[in-house]
């Protein structure tokens, strides 16, 4: 029989570029490590519109309907649920206005992706900060 922690988490997270090429990363109110903005995907929502969601939810950007472009889904343990993991739909989003901490988010920061100095969770980490290093490159 299969266990809500037997099964993954599945969520959808985006690389946010600003005009220095620094990347988007957030963190939660009561969390030690920085991620992507993004989260959980309900039951009845696809990848997109659950990122469209929680963007605007948690940093006050609202994206267009062609914007994300999608980058690929990656696996990795969860940052803040023990004993599971995640999977993340990860899409590159274009910065369309300002951001803001909103809902859970506790603290907003732009970072270098090749010059990381703060904790990352895993995902952020392993798979899409180096994404977004060889996606620096190709700023719109």
């Amino acid at each position: 029989m299969t266990t809500p922690q037997d099964s993954p988490i599945c969520i959808a997270a985006a690389i946010i570029f600003n005009e220095a090429g620094h990347v988007l990363v957030v963190r939660k109110r009561g969390a030690s490590v920085f991620m992507q903005p993004g989260g959980k995907i309900e039951p009845d929502e696809t990848p997109v519109a659950a990122l469209r969601r929680e963007l605007r939810e948690e940093i006050a950007l609202t994206i267009g309907e062609d914007a994300p472009v999608y980058i690929g889904r990656f696996m990795a343990e969860a940052a803040h649920e023990a004993d599971r993991v995640v999977v993340a739909d990860v899409f590159e989003v274009p910065l369309t206005g300002a951001v803001a901490a909103a809902a859970e988010i506790e603290e907003i920061r732009w970072v270098d992706p090749f010059a990381l100095d703060l904790p990352l969770a895993v995902l952020s980490r392993a798979h899409i900060m180096p994404v977004a290093r060889s996606r620096k490159g190709n700023l719109r």
